[in-house]
């Protein structure tokens, strides 16, 4: 199974790969993407199940997503990358960085966990979506997603297509990755990852508050932990120029 994907950014350059969160395309990247395609040669894809990634019947798990990921790796002919992933893709970049340590050089998670208990809320979620589809959740998540002064600047232009892409990912796609969350514990691996790691959490995040990122970051040797202010869970799409540049830091070495 190959995931969608796009390759933008200079031929010879080092290599950054996103993966998104739940119910989400490979377009929630989009203000990092313009601006780091520049020095790196950027990959985003879409998770099974989403976007234009084919639908497996679910349930999945975080092991499937991870093997994804490889397959598209080496689809690409990609020894060795940086990873950077959003909520769910941070997960998936905790299971690569663990049990492929030699596939990631540097990692960064943002706005995710190792553990987000109880399984009964994601797995009442996935059953909810089997029938009523993600586009039934879009009020709740928009909520979620951005703090209540970003969404009440009516920011439409950065909300609609959001929006409309969680209203597009397929049902079953959006539970099998619920049931992925549900049984996920990566804290037992989180000591194995040695790639260099930038962690990021959004202050004001009700999804995956501050808190999972210093479980995280203190699990991790030497990683390090930035909070964003005026910043809920899809911190980058929130606060784009700060995530942006402490990607590019991570990344390069550079401010």
């Amino acid at each position: 199974m190959l995931l969608a994907h796009e390759v933008t950014g200079p031929p010879d350059s080092p290599v950054l790969v996103l993966g998104g969160s739940l119910g989400t395309t490979r377009a929630v990247w989009r203000p990092q993407v313009t601006v780091l395609s520049r020095w790196m040669r950027v990959v985003v894809y879409d998770h099974r199940g989403h976007g234009l990634s084919p639908v497996p019947a679910g349930p999945y798990d975080i092991a499937d997503l991870g093997h994804d990921l490889v397959d598209l790796l080496d689809h690409l002919g990609l020894d060795r990358v940086h990873y950077g992933g959003l909520s769910l893709g941070g997960m998936v970049g905790m299971w690569l960085a663990a049990h492929r340590p030699e596939r990631v050089d540097r990692l960064a998670l943002l706005c995710t966990a190792a553990y987000l208990p109880p399984p009964e809320v994601w797995l009442a979620r996935a059953a909810h979506v089997r029938a009523h589809g993600p586009g039934s959740l879009a009020e709740t998540l928009v909520d979620r997603w951005f703090t209540a002064d970003f969404v009440r600047s009516r920011r439409a232009d950065v909300i609609a297509p959001l929006v409309a892409d969680l209203t597009s990912t397929p049902g079953e796609g959006y539970a099998g990755c619920c049931e992925a969350i549900a049984a996920m514990d990566l804290r037992p691996v989180l000591p194995a990852i040695t790639a260099p790691t930038l962690v990021i959490a959004g202050a004001d995040d009700p999804a995956t508050p501050p808190e999972h990122a210093r479980v995280v970051s203190a699990a991790v040797a030497d990683a390090r932990l930035e909070i964003l202010g005026r910043a809920a869970h899809l911190a980058n799409v929130q606060r784009p120029t700060a995530v942006t540049a402490l990607l590019r830091e991570h990344c390069l070495g550079e401010r």
